[in-house]
């Protein structure tokens, strides 16, 4: 049987693309303009929101034309100042950090333990489910009275109401975190001979660590607010006050200028807190490991 001739294929003229004529070579990235520079800078934009409300202040309260009821700006720059350069607002400040560190502290302390029985156990899930769903809806200052019975009107019963509104939400939001963690992930860990406190330290909480420092972030305002809410009613602690003990007594002397100095003291401090210690936080941790834009 004679061999059958395959046909060739049919041929295509080639097709040549050529590019556009340049006529002199263009930068492939240009410098930016100041206006680009300034608004790529966050601080920037922050300072120019900060500028605008400022400007706004100012321009409600001279309509106004009411200092009692809302003061200028500017004259609650010069109460801050004032109250500063006479040292009371320093003491009153430094007494309601006192307070919060410690209560802050302990109610970390407290979230910890309850989350690491929780991970560990299935009767500690239980309990901190429980436990949460029980006391988390609980507002904190509404626990003062019994605290003003149990402890006394003085720095425990402060103590006592922050962590409260501490302990809840951190250990709820670090509870979710490790629940969140990939079980490929724990069972690498198990496999590598991670149990007990190194499972929880070296592999839940690096994993959920998001989630954590949120539930520090929640805390820490819960607590704040909380702190400055419980001076406004009972702050006297023997001799002195916090800074919602400031507020208060300059509320009942009408001194509005001075109560907005002490209002602006308060956001003062949240906005250090945020952008200095908690940026500070997620830049070398979250952000450094990629887990987040």
């Amino acid at each position: 049987m004679a061999d059958r001739v395959m046909p060739l294929p049919i041929g295509r003229p080639e097709r040549k693309v050529y590019p556009p004529a340049v006529d002199a070579p263009r930068d492939i990235a240009r410098p930016l303009t100041f206006i680009e520079r300034v608004t790529n800078n966050t601080m920037a934009r922050r300072l120019f929101i900060l500028v605008v409300l400022i400007s706004a202040w100012e321009a409600y309260s001279s309509f106004l034309a009411n200092p009692l009821l809302f003061p200028r700006f500017s004259d609650t720059a010069l109460a801050f100042w004032d109250a500063v350069a006479h040292g009371v607002l320093l003491e009153r400040t430094f007494t309601s950090l006192q307070v919060l560190l410690v209560g802050y502290a302990i109610g970390l302390a407290l979230a910890a333990l309850f989350t690491t029985i929780a991970v560990s156990t299935r009767i500690g899930t239980d309990l901190l489910s429980t436990l949460t769903a029980m006391f988390n809806p609980l507002p904190a200052i509404a626990l003062l009275p019994l605290a003003l019975l149990w402890f006394g009107l003085g720095a425990k019963s402060l103590i006592f109401v922050i962590i409260h509104s501490v302990l809840w939400a951190v250990a709820l939001n670090t509870h979710s975190g490790f629940t969140s963690v990939s079980p490929t992930l724990r069972m690498a860990g198990q496999t590598c001979g991670l149990r007990g406190l190194k499972y929880v330290m070296l592999l839940l909480i690096p994993a959920a660590f998001p989630s954590i420092l949120t539930g520090l972030k929640i805390g820490w305002a819960f607590a704040w607010r909380t702190l400055i809410a419980a001076e406004l009613v009972f702050g006297a602690s023997s001799r002195t006050g916090g800074l919602g003990w400031f507020i208060f007594e300059n509320r009942n002397q009408l001194e509005t200028a001075s109560v907005f100095a002490g209002l602006f003291t308060v956001i003062l401090i949240g906005l250090t807190v945020e952008s200095v210690i908690f940026r500070s936080i997620e830049n070398a941790t979250i952000k450094r490991w990629g887990m987040q834009n």
